[in-house]
């Protein structure tokens, strides 16, 4: 997989539209893995090994595990960017076999984040020529991810230039353009992959609040962070260890564990 930082399921090296995805399309039910194994080619022992898991429509579950157990794996998997040598993938009842298969589009959201030089609305609405932007979309987004503040801060408000690599806009908000991105192509399903390590623990909180406050509009959530807080939004947190799920708990249960 390219480095990025946010794609919509693309084979380009940075964030745009798949024409093939209808926007009407809608995913109704749940993501199925039924007995999953995967292994690398030359590799002497499966990565994956053994998956079953139902991911349901709205929900909101977290993977955590070391380096190496095989998370990244599992994300690229469900992104299907890879695909199993043995078992079932299935997304209500249907069989997703490459990233082009989706009919709805699907945020990968990375902790790297590359941001043109260009205005906050070119930002967001990523891909999309700037006389094609839908506005009425694109305020939406800009309310709901929480950057009414940093439209106001800046000169032409959100035809305003962030600078080359969103140099002049801070992490946190360069962050909150990731998530601006992901709702304002409508995405479905929102893939968060270590998406706020880099940030301290106050702007991950604040950041990781405004991201579970989408639930309401039954994005269905995937995230990976090697801090627990993150994951305190979740309904289930999956530990995965030599490629196979091990464990599953809730945020409270692992905590005070911990």
């Amino acid at each position: 997989m390219p480095c990025i930082h946010f794609d919509i399921l693309t084979k380009k090296d940075d964030f745009t539209f798949n024409e093939k995805i209808d926007p009407q399309a809608s995913f109704n039910d749940k993501i199925e893995m039924k007995n999953i194994i995967f292994t690398y080619p030359e590799a002497t022992e499966p990565t994956l090994n053994n998956i079953n898991l139902t991911i349901e429509k709205g929900s909101i579950i977290g993977f955590m595990g070391v380096s190496g157990s095989g998370k990244t794996t599992l994300l690229k998997l469900i992104l299907r960017l890879l695909n199993e040598q043995q078992g079932q993938f299935l997304v209500d009842n249907q069989s997703i076999d490459s990233i082009s298969d989706w009919p709805y589009s699907v945020a990968y959201v990375q902790q790297e984040f590359h941001i043109i030089d260009g205005t906050l609305a070119e930002n967001i609405a990523f891909g999309i020529e700037q006389d094609k932007i839908n506005i009425k979309q694109l305020e939406l987004a800009i309310k709901q991810a929480n950057l009414t503040p940093l439209v106001n801060k800046l000169e032409h408000g959100y035809h305003g230039r962030v600078g080359e690599f969103g140099m002049k806009i801070s992490g946190g908000e360069r962050q909150r353009v990731a998530i601006a991105r992901a709702l304002y192509k409508n995405a479905q399903i929102l893939i968060l992959d270590e998406a706020t390590s880099a940030l301290d623990v106050q702007m991950e909180e604040d950041i990781m609040n405004m991201i579970y406050s989408l639930s309401s509009q039954k994005i269905t959530m995937i995230i990976v962070s090697h801090r627990l807080s993150a994951m305190k939004g979740c309904e289930k947190i999956y530990e995965i260890d030599h490629g196979k799920i091990v464990n599953n708990y809730t945020y409270s249960t692992l905590s005070n564990k911990i």
